[in-house]
């Protein structure tokens, strides 16, 4: 975080000089130009899947088919998920891990310069493919982000297009994170050994293995969908000897790891912030580090717990049941070390502190709510329900999405030398929190009362909270545009300049924690190992 004053010096090293206007963003190899190119792709493709999530809650606002038909209704949760997903949180972690890993370990670039302009070029055809198939014949899929065959197996003309657009996203994420394995083994500054290193590094290494081990399973899957529909194969087609199932088991393998690689450079992000705002060191450390690695290895034995109803024998659903418990252990372990961090304390709560502490908050709603679904009997009951959706989204939003803005306030001063609308971003804070509870928390209760996911009508009895809903999603989203007018205004640099030790008061604390300002005075790129 400490960057020296001389941090743009080395600015573009893998040219003579800059391409002039737009080339030079299409052809830049810098880290930093790529890094902020992840974060705008992020930041629009988090309002285009968040206006699909207004379609969806403005048909639920009352039962009723009344605004959009069933299947647009159906399309437009799998594009929304899709888009936030692969479009907006992740490309954020990616934008955040470009601009900060080279600093935080003293290196002067990342790894693979060429290929990390390549892998983000790539994202903005892949989503375009992506949102063309809403104007196919036959319009986008409508199954769900999850494609569970038979039902994919509907699409039109926009199936190819689908699974070829979830290839290029795949090819950009392994690429992406092949880039950060290599540059945090290869290119730390000398002296800086593997347990020195930043925690927002430590969890973007881990999360980098578990994006090359299950980015290909996800591949096989879709690739398989392709074949059953165009090749005559039959991998998941019962009529021809396949299993619908297989793919449920395909999908998953990927899909949990996927979850974590949602949130752990979240968790990364968390542990740079709050020892900040808390002046102190943060609680145990190599505690933190083995927690993350703990849950990356788990998250690849627990997938069957989102299967629990297809009729699995009892000693898998008991192994799986138990399995996902465990993992309470290590995210109880940050939650007790960030909560130990703060304990008598002089804490302070600028916006980016009041984002990570919401963080810390709700993502554990989320986690409770994760420990019942785990429960196999229980889950019998909750499957397929909005309690499934108030859980996975108190996990995301509050969670993934809190944590991505909390370091965009914690590093914006940092990266444009102009501090941001303090009020403005406590103003953005505070709607953000109300809505997102007033969205996601009603979920629980028509959730546990047996409302259905994925359907555009329901029963009267279900209206209040749909409409507590609704209005929620709606002052969400409008909250947003707060978020967009502080960036805007300080990427043009306008407001006042930031200090050297831009968080006054945290007393080199920040900078120690997040990255020690010795590593960031070479002005040669530091030997390779």
């Amino acid at each position: 975080m400490a960057y020296s004053a001389t941090a743009d010096e080395h600015h573009d090293e893998h040219h003579d000089g800059p391409a002039p206007g737009l080339m030079r963003w299409v052809t830049t190899t810098n880290h930093k130009d790529l890094g902020t190119l992840y974060l705008w792709f992020s930041l629009i493709m988090f309002f285009v899947g968040g206006s699909m999530a207004l379609v969806i809650r403005a048909e639920l606002f009352q039962p009723g088919l009344s605004l959009v038909q069933p299947e647009f209704f159906n399309q437009m949760t799998t594009m929304h998920a899709l888009i936030m997903i692969f479009g907006a949180v992740m490309p954020a972690f990616v934008g955040l891990a470009n601009w900060l890993l080279p600093m935080m370990i003293g290196a002067p670039d990342m790894a693979l310069p060429r290929v990390n302009n390549w892998g983000f070029w790539i994202l903005p055809f892949a989503f375009t493919l992506l949102l063309s198939t809403l104007f196919m014949p036959g319009g986008a899929p409508a199954s769900g982000w999850t494609m569970y065959p038979p039902l994919v197996l509907q699409t039109g003309e926009a199936f190819p297009f689908l699974i070829l657009s979830i290839h290029l996203m795949g090819i950009s994420s392994i690429m992406g994170a092949i880039n950060i394995v290599a540059t945090i083994l290869n290119m730390r500054a000398p002296g800086m050994d593997l347990m020195k290193m930043p925690l927002f590094v430590w969890s973007w290494l881990i999360t980098a293995y578990l994006l090359i081990a299950v980015m290909p399973v996800l591949a096989g899957a879709v690739t398989m969908l392709l074949t059953d529909k165009y090749f005559g194969t039959a991998f998941f087609t019962a009529a021809g000897g396949g299993d619908p199932v297989l793919f449920q088991h395909i999908f998953w393998f990927f899909g949990h790891p996927e979850v974590y690689i949602l949130i752990l450079p979240a968790f990364g992000i968390v542990s740079h912030i709050i020892p900040a705002f808390c002046r102190k060191p943060l609680f145990g450390k190599a505690s933190m580090v083995y927690a993350m690695a703990a849950i990356a290895f788990l998250s690849f034995i627990v997938w069957a717990h989102h299967m629990f109803t297809v009729g699995m024998p009892l000693a898998a659903a008991l192994f799986f049941m138990f399995a996902t418990m465990l993992i309470a252990v290590p995210t109880g372990v940050k939650i007790f070390n960030w909560l130990a961090t703060m304990w008598r304390s002089a804490m302070t709560f600028e916006t980016p502190m009041l984002f990570a502490l919401g963080f810390v908050f709700m993502f554990t709603i989320g986690g409770l709510s994760g420990l019942m679904l785990a429960i196999v009997p229980a889950d019998f009951q909750y499957h397929d329900s909005y309690f499934v959706v108030a859980h996975f989204h108190y996990v995301l939003v509050p969670g993934s999405v809190f944590a991505i803005m909390a370091g965009v306030y914690f590093w914006l001063p940092k990266w444009t030398g102009v501090m941001y609308n303090e009020t403005l971003g406590k103003l953005h804070f505070w709607l953000t929190t109300i809505f997102v509870n007033l969205t996601f928390f009603p979920m629980h209760f028509i959730g546990l009362a047996g409302m259905p996911r994925r359907i555009p009508d329901y029963a009267l009895q279900f209206t209040t909270f749909n409409q507590m809903a609704t209005i929620g999603a709606i002052g969400f989203g409008l909250s947003q545009l707060i978020f967009l007018y502080i960036v805007i205004q300080s990427a043009r640099r306008a407001g006042e300049k930031a200090s050297d030790r831009v968080w006054e008061g945290t007393e080199g604390l920040e900078f120690e924690l997040s990255s020690p300002p010795a590593y960031h005075t070479f002005t040669t790129p530091p030997t390779v190992r």
